[in-house]
């Protein structure tokens, strides 16, 4: 009987590939005034800390919405708001830079933190600020002057970059300077898009307020597509507006080359810690990429195959096959793969002679056999026989055959199945042989 492993060192195993993958990698964070506002400020910044700790570079860009209302507020003037997009006058303008130099105070006082007690011990953060973000105005839309309201016009990569070769952490925040030196108000979703793609950044990762995204069915989709991004805002649904830029800017991130966008919920406890370092995280991530795929298996995938079959051996489910068996073996096999890791695979063994083939070794890793799909690769491998002129598909099995006949396979006899396999037929098995016959 294997040992029991403590949790916490399992988990900490598994985190190991995220850590090798993410280390000099560049991440851009948004996050909102809210978040800064909040009682749960120091536990992200302990997280972003542990990130840089680990080898990340990292770009914040911080919002500052209801602060820039609070400071309205307190002048006695309304927050005026049109197409989503603050109009921003004079008053408006010393507000934004009242909120947004305190902000910006709060942060760097907070990542300076070095207290033994704390997880900031030892950090010894670099903050770096400036004038990174060129700003345009936004001028006149549709009859309404936006004034100080303006838009990112270019983003100072270089500057940034330099910054961030020196260790330092960059704060950017929604303030851009034009040429002429003029401060503009810009959303912080569009600079965080525009920094992204200006860095080719590897990730832009927002951190949304509530459930974060949250699709027609009332679930937090784990992946979409820049399309599927794009049909969800125009669905109609509720998202609400924190959602819908955050979407946004990860749509215009994807199509500016940057691989991916995650967007998690902020308020779960530290949920950019397992979004980046799990493998199925706990948000949305808008990429244009294949994060998942069935392929062919190819030699490398050795190791990840007899990982997932060795349980099974062990059980006495599958017969047991050495690794010299599988290398010989595996232009047979497919696999699915996710983000790197094999997490089920089949193999055919083809009698063209008989129009027929033997599925062996269908094998989904226990976190994903609730998830259909060990449907998804027997379909997939039903149609590779039915591309080859195979018609009938047979397996083997002691401890499956429910699931099996569930999907059509009927029982039969040895003599129904190819003679050159029913030479090998291991009578001390007993296994019960299912046949289908493919369409």
């Amino acid at each position: 009987m294997s040992p029991k492993v403590d949790p916490f060192v399992q988990h900490f195993r598994a985190s190991a590939p995220y850590i090798n993958a993410h280390r000099g990698r560049t991440f851009v964070v948004m996050f909102g005034g809210e978040a800064i506002a909040s009682k749960d400020l120091r536990t992200l910044l302990y997280d972003v800390a542990l990130l840089d700790s680990l080898g990340v570079r990292l770009v914040l860009v911080a919002g500052a919405r209801p602060q820039i209302d609070e400071a309205l507020a307190r002048r006695g003037e309304e927050p005026r708001y049109e197409g989503g997009l603050r109009v921003t006058d004079d008053v408006a303008l010393q507000c934004v830079k009242e909120a947004v130099g305190a902000n910006r105070v709060e942060l760097e006082a907070l990542l300076s933190m070095g207290l033994p007690n704390s997880p900031m011990a030892g950090a010894r953060l670099r903050v770096a600020t400036g004038n990174f973000v060129i700003a345009q105005p936004v001028g006149v839309v549709d009859g309404v002057d936006y004034e100080h309201t303006g838009k990112p016009r270019r983003i100072d990569a270089e500057a940034i970059r330099q910054r961030l070769d020196d260790g330092a952490v960059v704060v950017l925040t929604p303030i851009g300077y034009s040429a002429t030196g003029e401060a503009f108000n810009i959303s912080s979703y569009d600079v965080a898009a525009a920094t992204a793609v200006a860095l080719g950044a590897d990730k832009l990762i927002g951190l949304l307020e509530g459930r974060g995204v949250v699709d027609e069915a009332g679930e937090v989709p784990s992946q979409l597509t820049p399309n599927d991004a794009e049909a969800l805002l125009r669905s109609g649904s509720a998202l609400g507006h924190d959602v819908e830029r955050h979407l946004a800017a990860a749509i215009q991130a994807c199509e500016g080359g940057v691989p991916r966008t995650h967007l998690v919920a902020r308020q779960s406890d530290g949920s950019l810690l397992r979004e980046l370092f799990t493998r199925d995280g706990v948000g949305t991530m808008v990429t244009s990429e294949t994060f998942e795929g069935v392929r062919a298996a190819e030699q490398g995938d050795v190791g990840g195959i007899l990982a997932l079959i060795e349980p099974l051996e062990v059980q006495g489910t599958l017969v047991r096959r050495s690794r010299e068996m599988l290398e010989n073996d595996i232009d047979r096999f497919t696999v699915i793969e996710r983000d790197g890791m094999v997490v089920a695979c089949g193999a055919l063994y083809d009698y063209p002679d008989e129009a027929t083939a033997e599925l062996a070794c269908l094998v989904v890793h226990p976190d994903y056999r609730t998830t259909g799909r060990g449907d998804q690769l027997l379909l997939y491998l039903e149609r590779q026989c039915v591309a080859q002129g195979l018609r009938k598909l047979f397996v083997l099995t002691t401890q499956t055959s429910h699931w099996f006949r569930e999907r059509g396979f009927d029982s039969c006899d040895p003599g129904d199945v190819p003679e050159a396999r029913r030479a090998h037929y291991d009578q001390g098995r007993r296994s019960k042989i299912l046949l289908k016959t493919l369409r």
